[in-house]
């Protein structure tokens, strides 16, 4: 099959949403199919800084939402104007990774299939971008709902996705979690002290590693309201964020206002191939997620990527993360926004750091046999297929 990856948002870039159309590809190229992708960054440059996004801003001062609603019309608009092009209309099937990019596929009469990797119109919410009684709001809701109906199969990452489609649309989903890498994402520890040696980090630091777009949802705040307790007990401790987003600023204040801002360290956006090795040099990995405005972590990618690459994994026991992690098996759930709670649970792993080596080992364990990019490709593959007889 020719079959096109197709999103509304920039591409590559980090993320969630990247990490998995790069690694799908991977997948389905190892079945044997051709595979392409078109996003938001395939339009010229000044069409996405000039007709999408400056006016965006100004119309969210307007009226909040409005300029969220805009920008993702325009995207829409690029790509299904690209999407006319011969090049594209000769492809088998596009898997849409949002519904304005399905939106696109469907109007030029393409077959689509959807994947769903979280509520878009809520996030929009939680980020500050869409005011919650309005208009917009709604303009979005309808948008979503419409297109699950519409396209040829929804796909989601993870069982609350899928309900939640259910419920409001009727539409009856296939679950198919995220997946990694297992080849690129495999346990470097060994190489730890070559690894602080080339990023600068000491060899006797304790490294927790918070691999996260620093955004509310993400809870990134957590850790370090989290870490003067850690610290009392080990001073050597050290948080290091990869990633960017609305919080750094809010997140540099607090280390500073708790006296811990030398402890902390923001690497800003790190390139995806770079990230195993930040996790072998670091000692645990933390994703502290947190329930914002009706939005809840899917299958994060980031923790299946902490479980394959060789160390133990502290998470907040919300949405796709309680069915990845069996708790004290191959890693550590803690309540949300719970800080005595995500506090006890890092000093744990540094009482006992063989403990966390056997969390660490099932965790690897779990990640090859129920999260390969192989079998997930597979699946897809049987979506598709499905989809084209209709």
């Amino acid at each position: 099959m020719k079959i096109l990856l197709a999103t509304t948002y920039d591409y590559p870039h980090l993320g969630g949403l990247s990490t998995h159309m790069t690694t799908l590809k991977t997948g389905l190229e190892k079945l044997g199919h051709t595979v392409e992708t078109l996003s938001f960054t395939d339009v010229a440059k000044w069409r996405r800084d000039w007709i999408a996004r400056a006016p965006s801003f100004l119309l969210n001062k307007a009226s909040l939402g409005a300029g969220y609603v805009w920008t993702l019309n325009r995207r829409q608009g690029f790509l299904e104007d690209m999407l006319k092009d011969e090049k594209y209309q000769s492809f088998d099937l596009v898997n849409g990774q949002d519904v304005f990019a399905t939106r696109a596929s469907i109007n030029v009469g393409l077959p689509t299939v959807t994947t769903t990797h979280g509520y878009l119109t809520y996030e929009g919410i939680s980020k500050g971008s869409v005011g919650e009684d309005s208009k917009h709001k709604q303009r979005l809701l309808d948008v979503e709902f419409s297109m699950y109906k519409k396209t040829r199969a929804v796909i989601t990452v993870d069982t609350r996705i899928k309900e939640y489609i259910k419920r409001e649309t009727g539409v009856e989903a296939t679950m198919i979690k995220n997946f990694i890498n297992v080849e690129d994402f495999k346990p470097e520890v060994e190489r730890r002290a070559e690894f602080r040696d080339k990023y600068k980090f000491s060899q006797d630091e304790l490294i927790f590693f918070i691999p996260r777009r620093l955004t509310k949802k993400n809870g990134v705040i957590y850790p370090i309201l989290s870490f003067p307790p850690v610290l009392e007990k080990y001073p050597n401790a050290r948080l290091v964020f990869a990633g960017t987003g609305e919080m750094m600023d809010t997140m540099k204040a607090k280390a500073k206002e708790l006296g811990i801002a030398d402890r902390v360290t923001m690497l800003g956006a790190v390139d995806h191939k770079d990230m195993i090795q930040y996790y072998a040099l670091s000692d645990v990995a933390l994703v502290p997620s947190i329930y914002s405005s009706g939005v809840e972590e899917a299958t994060s990618i980031s923790a299946l990527e902490a479980m394959g690459s060789g160390i133990p994994l502290i998470a907040c026991a919300v949405g796709g993360l309680k069915e990845i992690v069996d708790h004290e098996k191959d890693g550590l759930l803690v309540e949300e926004q719970n800080v005595e709670d995500l506090t006890n649970a890092m000093i744990h792993l540094l009482d006992e750091p063989e403990f966390g080596q056997r969390l660490a080992k099932a965790a690897r364990e779990k990640i090859v046999a129920e999260y390969s990019h192989f079998a997930a490709a597979e699946k897809y593959e049987a979506i598709y297929k499905q989809a084209l007889k209709k």
